[in-house]
């Protein structure tokens, strides 16, 4: 393990890119709003268990697979991609609930139940490929060169930036649950849906176009 001042850059190094915006971030803010804040919790422990998935798969080897063949990269690419589209396009085409169903919905934790809230972050998680290489990429720069058991160090500190990333997806779930509970953004609960879904379109659409990066391996 890297002694404790690598390890405390690395803790604060993986607050700063789970506080960046992102898809993850959207989907916690999203629900939040809409479902209020048990909604927005669930959501960010799907996120959670999907990036475990990549965290072990990566520390087994599947990653470095995604990292050099192409054509495995391409392959969960577009179902990845085809998945974040699915979400923005029945985002932007969603009806807008009467006002006091809103009410309802923020009371009760969601119109949509929890289960599918919390499998909506993990799929959102587990199809994207730029996750997997973001662990490939950024844990191996906090592993001693002469380490003896890579692979564990890998899910050790795999493990700790995922559990680090959930009280920052705590806060966004009550920050969001707090707005959804003004009148003006309940108003505009219909128009957040559209944008939130143009930005999974967004989201989508770059990931269908990324290219297969060079992930460098150690450090």
């Amino acid at each position: 393990m890297p002694d404790l001042p690598h390890l405390l850059a690395f803790i604060a190094a993986g607050w700063l890119l789970n506080l960046t915006p992102g898809p993850d971030v959207l989907y916690v803010v999203t629900n939040s709003l809409r479902s209020g804040v048990r909604a927005g919790i669930v959501a960010g422990l799907g996120i959670t268990a999907g990036c475990f998935v990549h965290i072990f798969a990566a520390a087994v080897g599947v990653g470095t697979l995604m990292a050099t063949s192409a054509a495995a990269f391409t392959v969960l690419k577009y179902i990845g991609a085809a998945y974040l589209l699915y979400l923005g396009v029945r985002m932007v085409l969603s009806r807008p609930a009467p006002p006091a169903d809103i009410e309802q919905v923020v009371a009760v934790g969601g119109e949509r139940g929890l289960k599918a809230v919390f499998m909506g972050g993990f799929w959102t998680n587990v199809l994207n490929p730029k996750v997997a290489l973001f662990f490939l990429a950024f844990v191996p720069q906090f592993i001693a060169p002469g380490a003896d058991d890579k692979a564990l160090y890998f899910v050790l500190l795999g493990v700790l930036f995922n559990l680090n990333a959930v009280p920052v997806n705590i806060g966004w779930a009550l920050a969001a649950g707090w707005m959804a509970r003004r009148g003006a953004v309940r108003k505009g609960m219909h128009w957040l849906d559209r944008a939130a879904g143009v930005l999974f379109i967004g989201f989508g659409l770059k990931l269908a176009f990324t290219d297969a990066p060079a992930v460098r391996i150690g450090r």
